[in-house]
């Protein structure tokens, strides 16, 4: 069941759809958005029994559903959304473009640019040197910072999640090169971050956040 976490501001999990019971991330998070007219979800995943999480879009929908992706991992259950809401509102899926690739059909899904603003004032973020496709979203409507993979909530403390297993190497590459181009989110106005992989942090945002980009990344895969 969807549950409320704050005042326009919904959360649900799903099983992953390739990792396995029991570990860590078998279960990954989806949100639901209501800011003024506009009903916005950010990476949904349906879960098997979708009526609830249906219903709670159902009833939140005007006239403009709007999907945003973080990561292209993560576009998912987006056209079946889209497909159930399109002749009942203005329904478009944006992500970065290498979403296309996972896609069935290109209609209604736009590109997002970092720096763009989206619908509700929402903005998209460039990280990662190399650039990732990753791009975290901030919610200014609800004071949110929204990321996909980059980073999670481990043991009730977010951590930089990294896609491999910690050495010297590659504690000095998120310490020198990675981490640095996540510092200037610091600066955007938040006090909640949003993880697909994990809890919720609803209030201190902006300060866990800071720790942990102190701190060594994590790493775990199944």
């Amino acid at each position: 069941m969807p549950e409320q976490i704050a005042p326009g501001l919904w959360r649900w999990a799903a099983r992953h759809p390739e990792w396995h019971p029991g570990e860590f991330g078998s279960e990954v998070a989806g949100f639901a958005v209501k800011a003024g007219d506009e009903t916005i979800l950010i990476d949904p995943l349906l879960p098997p029994d979708p009526e609830p999480v249906l219903d709670l879009i159902g009833s939140t929908v005007k006239a403009s559903l709007q999907i945003l992706i973080t990561v292209p991992y993560h576009v998912r259950s987006s056209e079946e959304i889209r497909r159930r809401f399109r002749k009942d509102a203005d329904t478009t899926i944006w992500g970065h473009p290498a979403c296309r690739k996972r896609l069935d059909k290109q209609a209604g899904f736009k590109d997002v640019r970092p720096g763009a603003e989206l619908p509700a004032g929402v903005t998209a973020h460039a990280i990662g040197k190399p650039r990732r496709h990753e791009m975290p979203l901030h919610l200014p409507s609800h004071k949110a910072l929204v990321f996909g993979d980059a980073v999670a909530e481990q043991g009730g403390k977010l951590r930089v999640w990294s896609d491999e297993r910690v050495d010297d190497r590659v504690a000095r590459f998120y310490r020198e090169r990675f981490n640095p181009t996540l510092k200037p989110l610091l600066e955007l106005d938040f006090d909640r971050v949003l993880v697909t992989h994990g809890e919720p942090v609803l209030e201190g945002g902006r300060e866990a956040l800071a720790r942990s980009l102190r701190a060594k990344p994590w790493y775990h895969r199944p």
